[in-house]
């Protein structure tokens, strides 16, 4: 299991440093990128990350008041990781509850140290592997890993597989959509697809291309660009020589 994100620093030589550090982490996945408090809080409400990385600096401040304020509108508010050219704002952080605290240039020892306690403190539990459609007495279990892509209709929903087969069960896409593992993505009003299949993401069609043998285009909507967004950081992250 993955814990996602946000870096928010207006600093660029120390943001790049921290992502270089944080790449080497497979479990690690950025999911935002803010140089203010404004622009920080808007891309964690829209991407509800794990974790927030701040660099306080001058507008210390700032940012203490928008921590305050993510509990005004997140269910819980994520693990906070503040760092600075000195202590001079580690009482404040302590004081808002942050996970942890550094000192400027960025340490790859002390950043370990983090992410291990992290891990230790936080763990996150693996999703099922198999998910049960159950129809009356009839229990079917589907491997998730061969699914492509779900389709719903009206109150029904189709699993598309990679072997070619469709299985129908008697329940809306969103029934499905919190239990399924992180991979699966919520791109339209009528589909989920498996992010694992994707080869292409075209925004000028507003279709995702699956490649499983073959190729097969689904549809994105406005409505989940957000999801679209993180998908691709999330595929570029992982790919050689990925390009704007």
């Amino acid at each position: 299991m993955e814990y996602t994100y946000n870096i928010i620093d207006s600093n660029a030589a120390s943001k790049l440093q921290l992502q270089l550090y944080l790449e080497e982490y497979e479990d690690l996945v950025c999911t935002g990128v803010a140089t203010s408090a404004s622009e920080g809080l808007n891309t964690i409400l829209k991407y509800n990350p794990d974790l927030i990385l701040i660099n306080l600096g001058e507008e210390a401040m700032d940012y203490f008041q928008m921590v305050t304020e993510l509990s005004q509108y997140l269910p819980t508010t994520p693990l906070i990781i503040g760092y600075a050219q000195s202590k001079q704002f580690a009482y404040n952080a302590i004081k808002s509850g942050f996970f942890d605290y550094w000192i400027l240039p960025h340490n790859e020892f002390d950043i370990r140290k983090t992410i291990l306690r992290l891990r230790k403190r936080h763990p996150k539990q693996d999703m099922p592997a198999t998910i049960c459609l159950k129809s009356y007495n009839d229990y079917r279990y589907l491997d998730t890993k061969n699914i492509l892509y779900l389709k719903s209709d009206n109150n029904t929903t189709d699993f598309f597989m990679r072997d070619g087969s469709v299985i129908s069960a008697f329940k809306t896409l969103k029934s499905f959509e919190d239990t399924l593992p992180p991979c699966f993505i919520r791109i339209h009003q009528s589909y989920i697809l498996n992010s694992r299949y994707v080869s292409r993401i075209n925004y000028g069609k507003s279709i995702c291309t699956l490649n499983h043998g073959q190729e097969e285009d689904l549809p994105f909507s406005k409505t989940y660009r957000d999801k679209i967004d993180a998908l691709k950081e999330m595929l570029s992250k992982t790919a050689i020589g990925a390009s704007n």
